[in-house]
């Protein structure tokens, strides 16, 4: 099961996972900031560029018997600080998503 709570879809079965996946109609490029997990859950803190625009986002996964069962994606469009709290925060990346981690490129 894929769930995306802020559409409000789910996609059951790995055939139609994988078609909605593969169907996607943007050039997308995946990196990967980090990932923290242990057992049967899983989260992966990430960029999804598509077509150049950066999205950042966080995927939790539930495995059952070494097999994902649910994957559940939260999605962010980046967005310019605000001026009032430039003295309290550094700036860790611009806009573009870039930042030193290693890139990942998943297809």
């Amino acid at each position: 099961m894929l769930e995306y709570p802020q559409s409000g879809e789910r996609i059951l079965g790995r055939r139609n996972i994988q078609a909605a996946r593969a169907g996607h109609p943007a050039k997308r490029h995946f990196k990967i900031e980090r990932i923290l997990g242990t057992g049967d859950l899983w989260v992966t803190e990430y960029v999804i560029t598509y077509d150049g625009e950066p999205m950042y986002t966080a995927s939790i996964m539930e495995f059952r018997d070494g097999k994902v069962q649910r994957e559940t994606q939260y999605f962010g469009e980046p967005f310019d600080p605000p001026a009032w709290r430039a003295s309290l925060a550094e700036r860790t990346r611009e806009r573009t998503g870039e930042t030193d981690a290693p890139a990942a490129v998943l297809t």
